[in-house]
């Protein structure tokens, strides 16, 4: 293949891998807004049924860590679930493609520079 055939193969490769990886983003943001929504609804409800039951039986400052606690764990959760995303086959075979092409073209750019340079010495001596 030539040099910009192959650059054509990893571009194109590279914009699919974009495409679908941005897909994959507005996928993320839009199920992340809507569940933290739900979640900070139920939360929201589980705080005010808790304290009710709660201070029946312990003072305000223990609930209030109670609370804090649980608040945090969750966060937890939900973060390492936002971050465990990672790229689909399609993002990966297209970022496969787009550095075999480009390994390509520099070994084909290295040989076409090589044969230049015997062609330009051959031409040389046949000169000189």
């Amino acid at each position: 293949m030539l040099p910009f055939s192959l650059g054509k193969v990893a571009l194109e490769a590279e914009g699919l891998r974009l495409r679908h990886m941005a897909k994959r983003l507005v996928v993320r943001v839009v199920l992340g807004y809507f569940a933290l929504g739900m979640v900070f609804g139920a939360v929201t409800f589980l705080h005010v049924a808790g304290w009710f039951w709660l201070r029946d039986y312990l003072r305000p400052a223990p609930v209030a860590l109670i609370f804090t606690g649980i608040d945090l764990l969750l966060g937890l959760i939900l973060g390492v679930l936002a971050v465990r995303s990672s790229p689909g086959r399609v993002e990966r075979e297209a970022l496969a493609i787009r550095r075999r092409a480009l390994e390509d073209i520099a070994a084909q750019m290295t040989v076409s520079a090589l044969a230049m340079q015997l062609v330009n010495r051959f031409i040389r001596s046949r000169r000189g």
